[in-house]
């Protein structure tokens, strides 16, 4: 196999197809019933996703002097159905109608709820799917990764790693719900939540999940720590910048997402810190209206450049990123490691991915 991204990734959905497909196939015999949740998880599985956590764990078993077989690359394709279960309760969470440009998990089951003329609040139906839909990700993802193929050594030696990226990420979804309860702005509490709930289960831990399969030794796990912690946090101040000034296009939701929501994000922190009398008032004014108007939006969006928060997040991006690939520079990591890492790192900060 070629290894290049676009190849890696191939194989990567290769693997999540022939996985899907047995599974919903599984949920048909159950009953009929069950046809839109296999309809739905696979529409989301295979129709969107920069696959970013199987790329970096694939790599990370490439800069440990292995070329992955298709066990390897079935176990390494499982964390993809992590994420799934991440984006699609976090829609819920955050009361998110949108994703990849369709209606998010939730809004379509109630949607559904109206179109069969169900019984009871379509609300609560569509939510209430959307959990149990997040749920079977997480444990499809598990049952992924044990029917994989793995050697019994072989699949000891990346549980621990498994469990630890499925606990920091819950660890850092609470965090996150836990910072927006206490509607107060601190630039040290966001960048925490973005380490724990993106950055560490994006980069670090499948890195650490390539090294633990491919046997690495402690030198070439502490490189990858020392390059997935940094981008991971540069990774979602990027994420931040794209919720309030992405592109529909690109992002798959509505500009402004992220003000409407009144994310309580990096970008937002450092805007709040860096405003003026007026300009403060004018944001905690709007911030968090979910029916801010796209003039409003535009307002809001003009004031946080204004405040020199985003050339700020810009700065702490590029710093974050150049700290990161400096982490390559020691010895330990094969040369198509270390050139497919120097890739993606520039392939997620910039978001061209």
């Amino acid at each position: 196999m070629t290894n290049d991204i676009k190849s890696i990734r191939s194989a990567i959905d290769q693997a999540l197809n022939e996985f899907i497909q047995h599974e919903n196939k599984y949920l048909a015999g159950i009953g009929p019933e069950l046809n839109p949740v296999a309809e739905a998880v696979e529409r989301f599985l295979l129709d969107g996703g920069k696959r970013l956590r199987p790329l970096f764990a694939y790599v990370g078993l490439l800069g440990a002097g292995i070329q992955p077989n298709k066990s390897m690359a079935s176990a390494i394709a499982s964390l993809e159905l992590v994420h799934v279960c991440a984006l699609i309760h976090d829609d819920v969470m955050d009361g998110s109608d949108t994703r990849r440009g369709a209606p998010s998990i939730h809004k379509s089951f109630e949607g559904m709820h109206g179109e069969k003329k169900l019984v009871g609040s379509p609300e609560k139906f569509g939510i209430a799917s959307a959990i149990l839909i997040g749920d079977l990700a997480l444990i499809w993802s598990a049952q992924m990764l044990h029917n994989s193929g793995l050697t019994n050594e072989e699949l000891i030696s990346v549980l621990p790693v498994y469990d630890e990226m499925r606990v920091e990420l819950m660890a850092g979804q609470f965090l996150d719900v836990y910072k927006q309860s206490l509607g107060t702005q601190s630039i040290e509490r966001s960048l925490k939540v973005a380490r724990f709930k993106s950055g560490k289960y994006t980069i670090q831990r499948p890195l650490h999940f390539g090294a633990a399969l491919g046997k690495a030794d402690a030198g070439l796990v502490s490189i990858y720590t020392n390059f997935g912690i940094p981008l991971g946090e540069a990774f979602q101040l990027r994420d931040d910048l794209l919720g309030i000034f992405g592109d529909p296009s690109e992002t798959g939701k509505p500009s402004g997402d992220d003000l409407r929501e009144g994310k309580r994000t990096v970008l937002m922190a450092v805007a709040m810190d860096k405003s003026n009398k007026t300009q403060l008032e004018e944001i905690k004014k709007l911030f968090g209206d979910p029916n801010l108007t796209s003039a409003q939006v535009q307002m809001l969006q003009e004031i946080i450049i204004e405040t020199g928060a985003v050339s700020h997040i810009e700065s702490m991006i590029e710093e974050f990123t150049s700290t990161s690939l400096s982490a390559l520079n020691h010895g330990g990591i094969t040369p198509i490691g270390k050139g497919l890492l120097t890739e993606l790192a520039i392939l997620a900060t910039s978001r061209k991915i």
